[in-house]
This record gives C-alpha cells, sequence and structure tokens, in this order.
C-alpha cells in the first residue's frame, strides 16, 4: 500500500529532519528498517518518537563491532536508499560511508543530511536548527518591530529546509538510479535548504519591495491585513487578507469605515492596525470565528494544539488520526491490525470517552489511540497508511527482504 511500496530504505537512527523523512517515506508505503545503537528501543516509550518512528522495523546494532557493522552493509546491500544524519566523517570512520556502500550495492541513493553540509568551515561544527536559521538570514527576518529574532520552533531548517529537501533528493536520486543503474551520494544542509525557501523574500529584497527591519513588511506582521490581533478573553485571531476583495470584507465584518483606509499606504498602516485592534478586542475569539464563518475575510482563530484536533474541517478531513502507540514487544512480520489507521476514521470519531465525553489523553494513548497527524499528500490510487512500529534483528529483516517481492511493487524482474 501506498505510492513507495518496494522501495527498502536503511535509516540510521538520528533526530531533527532524518526520522521525519524517513516517517513520510514509510507513509507512503516504502519498507525501512531503522537501525539503532543497542538501547535505542528505550525510545519506545516516549510519545514524540512513537509518532516520528511510526512505519518502521527497528534493529539494534553496535556500529562499532564488525559482526554488527556486517549486518548493517548485508542491509545496505539490498536497499534502494540509505538516509543519514552524522556529522561529515562519522560514517566514513565507521567503515560505512558512501564509498563503502556503493561498491557493494551501485545502484544505491545515499542521503546524507547535516546542519552546515558535507563541506565548508562549518561543517564539522554542531549546531541547532535555530543556529542554521540564523546563519542562513531566515531568523533575522522572523519576530516583532523592535524585539528580538523568535524562533519559529524547529519547522524551519529542521524540518522544512532539512527533511523535506532530504526527501525530495532521495526520491529524485532514486528515479536517476532507477533509470541508469547507477545511485549516487545527496548532500542535504540545512544552511542550504532554507535559503531556497527564502527564494522569493531575497528577489523581493533587492527589487525594493522588502525591507530589512523585522515587522515592517508585507508578510512579517508589518502590514495591518496580515498579522495576529488579540481578543477580549485572551485568545487570537489570524487576519490575512491580502488581495483587495477580501480586505473590503474584513473592514465590513470589522464594523468599519472602508472610506477610511487605502490598503497599500504604508503611511496609514499605524491607524489602520490601531483601528483593527480595537475592534477584535471587543469581542473572544470564538465570536470572532463565528462572525466571520463562510466570509472571504481570511479571519481564523489561532488554535492551540490540542483544538486544531478539534476543529471541524480537521474533523472532516480527518486530519489527524488515533494512530498505534506499539512497544517493541511487536515483531517485524507483525500484521496490518487495528493500529494500521488506512480509511482516515477522524480524529471526533474516535475521541470520545465511555460516557460521549471527551477521554483522557495519556488514557487513550496507553490503550493504543495516539492522536497524530494523518499521513499527507493524499493520494487516489495508492492510499498512505499509519502502520506501526517494530522490533526487528537484522537477520529477520535480511529474511524478509530475501523473499521474492511482490508481482506490483514496482521493481524490475532480475
Amino acid at each position: 500500500m501506498g505510492p513507495l511500496e518496494g522501495i527498502r530504505v536503511v535509516e540510521f537512527d538520528a533526530i531533527g529532519p532524518v526520522p521525519l523523512c524517513a516517517m513520510l517515506l514509510a507513509d507512503m508505503g516504502a519498507d525501512i528498517v531503522r537501525i539503532a545503537r543497542p538501547g535505542g528501543q528505550a525510545a519506545f516509550e516516549d510519545l514524540g518518537e512513537a509518532i516520528l518512528h511510526r512505519g518502521r522495523a527497528g534493529v539494534e546494532l553496535d556500529l562499532k563491532q564488525a559482526a554488527d557493522r556486517e549486518a548493517a552493509l548485508a542491509l545496505v546491500e539490498m536497499a534502494d536508499i540509505v538516509i543519514e544524519g552524522f556529522r561529515p566523517g562519522v560514517m566514513e570512520r565507521l567503515g560505512l560511508g558512501p564509498d563503502v556502500c556503493l561498491a557493494r550495492n551501485p545502484a544505491l541513493v545515499y542521503g546524507r543530511m547535516t546542519g552546515w553540509g558535507q563541506s565548508g568551515p562549518l561543517s564539522p561544527r554542531a549546531g541547532h536548527d535555530i543556529n542554521y536559521l540564523a546563519i542562513s538570514g531566515a531568523l533575522g527576518a522572523i519576530g516583532e518591530a523592535g524585539g528580538a529574532p523568535v524562533p519559529p520552533l524547529n519547522l524551519v531548517a529542521d524540518y522544512g529546509g532539512g527533511a523535506m529537501f532530504l526527501l525530495a533528493g532521495v526520491l529524485a536520486a532514486q528515479i536517476s538510479s532507477r533509470r541508469t543503474g547507477h545511485g549516487q551520494v545527496v548532500d542535504a544542509a540545512m544552511s542550504d535548504g532554507v535559503p531556497v525557501l527564502m527564494s522569493l523574500f531575497h528577489a523581493l529584497r533587492q527589487s525594493g519591495g522588502w525591507r530589512e527591519e523585522r515587522g515592517s513588511n508585507l508578510l512579517d506582521g508589518g502590514a495591518p491585513f496580515y498579522r495576529c490581533y488579540s481578543c477580549a478573553g485572551g485568545g487570537h485571531v489570524a487576519v490575512g487578507a491580502l488581495e483587495p476583495q477580501f480586505f473590503a470584507r474584513l473592514v465590513a465584518g470589522l464594523g468599519l469605515d472602508p472610506g477610511r483606509y487605502r490598503q497599500h499606504d504604508r503611511a496609514g498602516w499605524p491607524a489602520m492596525e490601531a483601528d483593527f485592534a480595537g475592534a477584535f478586542l471587543s469581542r473572544g475569539r470564538d465570536d470572532w470565528a463565528a462572525a466571520f464563518a463562510g466570509s472571504d475575510a481570511c479571519v481564523t482563530p489561532v488554535l492551540s494544539m490540542a483544538e486544531a484536533a478539534e476543529h471541524p474541517h480537521n474533523s472532516a478531513r480527518a486530519s489527524f488520526v488515533r494512530g498505534p502507540a506499539p512497544g517493541p514487544e511487536q515483531g517485524a512480520d507483525a500484521e496490518s491490525g487495528p493500529g494500521d489507521v488506512t480509511g482516515r476514521q477522524s480524529h471526533a470519531e474516535t475521541s470520545e470517552g465511555p460516557d460521549g465525553e471527551p477521554g483522557d489523553e495519556s488514557g487513550r494513548a496507553a490503550a493504543g489511540g495516539l492522536l497524530q497527524p494523518a499521513p499527507a499528500p493524499r493520494f487516489g490510487r495508492t492510499p498512505s497508511a499509519i502502520r506501526p512500529q517494530s522490533a526487528a534483528t537484522a537477520a529477520e529483516m535480511l529474511s524478509r527482504w530475501r523473499s521474492p517481492p511482490a508481482a506490483d511493487d514496482g521493481r524490475d524482474p532480475d
């Protein structure tokens, strides 16, 4: 099931973008073995890891030991893709670098995920999402006017500039490998990916359409019609009325005089912001959400993560589902069962307690009902699915991978 069914991946356990990339590959049907150091299965006890590690078989190997290293290479020989997130040189020192792996599997795609890349003066240095954002120019553009830069969680570098570029890179290289029979190394660096995400803003800056000062531009909260506002009772709404017709509906919905505003006249933005702020403070967040329901004013409530799972739109699309939170006792050959979420049953349909009231979050997780985002994107013919993680041995995985592939798995016959 899934468009990547038949694609075999070896994931060397890491943090940050590598497990998210592997999760997306697994959601799309790839057959993945995650190689972790001994003791790594303790991650099963952590609910966050239970989500990011879903859909893979976990194998414990001590890569510093010759026998375990050879077991890893045996898996690599049968894989289509390898992904790893160590600092440059670590895999080479372990005897698992791309030269060794490609010598044993010339069609292999070897994906390398780092913060700074495989070369350059910073390549051997430690770092985290906030550091890669800072050096790329992105962090300096995020935050309120006159305030310090604000890190946008670790969504932009780890996941946007890291995991997504690693995902695109290994899949593109896999297409090339299947066409030519030749694999290659994919050098994915967060410090490379984030500037690509910033392409529009570099163009705007050079054309005079973007100022370096935070909170002074169209899309960074500087425009009164594209920012968040406080409401009565402490909630917030997000306003994104960029187009003139949407701006007109916003002004009308707030009960303000449309003749008072020229939308893109920066000189009038302070007064416009004051008017909008005062209007939104007159009612609560949910009242404003109801008032703008069905309108194209581009006004939405700012929800917490817990609230997002309950929102009617997300519920209707089953954007959040309840899937498995398994333990290491599940074997690699476990059959699909209640833990496989294949039909996108909505969170709203599964979240009630015995009396019809919302149940206890931790209790549902312990019972195998861990709330998690559903696979995305959605495929019409080969739907994605959430599969449980499992524990296995290298021998078990090799035995399974050596079995003849299904006739429709997309592999060319030998």
